[in-house]
């Protein structure tokens, strides 16, 4: 618990650096989110009278203090663009995001240890070859162009599938699946090494010696032993994709958080992107918090110091 408090602690400062560093870039990109709102045509005195209604006229501390000041409150501000509280379309947009990232670790976990086990236990052999060539093309296949490749597939060519929106398990199989493929090869490589070096220790060759059945030897005490590297992979998969898989969102029209963080970006919409990045920050630690407290219950060797 103390261990968990701690590093929950350390992401206060964390945070505080990354506002300020997403402020600063924000204010360096070039353009007026409130000439983009009201359109280049728009009159002088209209674009003066909007840019004081959103506190944009005033020196860059003042706005910065004034985001603190109502972040501690839990506002986020309003978005430039919808006109709606940043609080309320995250909310909205969330569950959007969660199911994308908890079905694309999923699969990539399942498919990628699968993989991985049986390349190790065929070390060296056509199987365990061709695992590691498909795991090196799935790492190396930008996940955009797969979710073209299955939406050519599964939508045009056969029909099974839709290809547009979240709005059915239907709708999730294909970016799920995409987002799964693509982390799948690095599971799958994380798994065999951690494997191959497991199963050259004693205690395995012991177990092996004494009769126990191959399937016990491999899942009961070379896997469970190997979890750790594995588990640390995972754990960092599912924080990147719970912080936006914004490419995949963005092929299947998905409104998910890192959509509506790109979006934010191309309208200059200063609080949707300080709001997406905190809350982008904030669930990755907390998730490899989480991660590291499970090295415990998986490794009992495993102490916090």
């Amino acid at each position: 618990m103390k261990y968990a408090v701690t590093r929950l602690l350390q992401l206060i400062p964390l945070l505080f650096v990354l506002t300020l560093v997403v402020f600063i870039l924000m204010r360096l990109i070039p353009g007026d989110p409130v000439t983009i709102m009201l359109g280049h045509g728009a009159p002088p005195d209209a674009v003066a009278v909007e840019r004081v209604r959103l506190g944009l006229d005033q020196p860059f501390y003042a706005q910065y203090l004034l985001f603190l000041k109502n972040l501690l409150k839990g506002d986020m501000g309003v978005s430039l663009s919808t006109g709606n509280t940043v609080a309320s379309e995250l909310v909205r947009r969330f569950p959007y995001t969660l199911t994308l990232a908890l079905g694309g670790t999923v699969v990539a976990a399942v498919l990628g240890m699968m993989a991985g086990v049986v390349a190790a236990v065929h070390h060296n052999k056509s199987i365990d070859n061709t695992i590691v060539t498909v795991s090196m093309l799935a790492i190396s296949t930008p996940s955009f162009f797969l979710a073209l490749l299955l939406m050519l597939l599964f939508t045009f060519l056969l029909g099974w599938l839709p290809s547009i929106g979240l709005t059915s398990w239907k709708h999730a199989i294909l970016p799920v699946i995409t987002l799964g493929l693509s982390g799948m090869g690095l599971v799958t490589r994380t798994t065999r090494s951690s494997m191959l070096d497991v199963l050259s220790q004693d205690y395995v060759r012991t177990s092996r010696s004494s009769g126990i059945p191959e399937k016990i030897t491999i899942y009961s005490h070379a896997l469970k032993n190997a979890l750790i590297p594995v588990i640390t992979v995972l754990g960092l998969r599912f924080g990147y994709l719970l912080a936006g898989a914004t490419l995949v969102e963005t092929v299947f029209s998905i409104p998910g958080i890192g959509r509506f963080m790109v979006d934010g970006v191309l309208k200059r919409d200063y609080p949707v992107v300080q709001s997406t990045i905190l809350v982008f920050a904030a669930s990755f630690v907390t998730i490899n918090t989480a991660v590291d407290l499970l090295y415990a219950f998986v490794d009992p060797r495993i102490k916090y110091e």
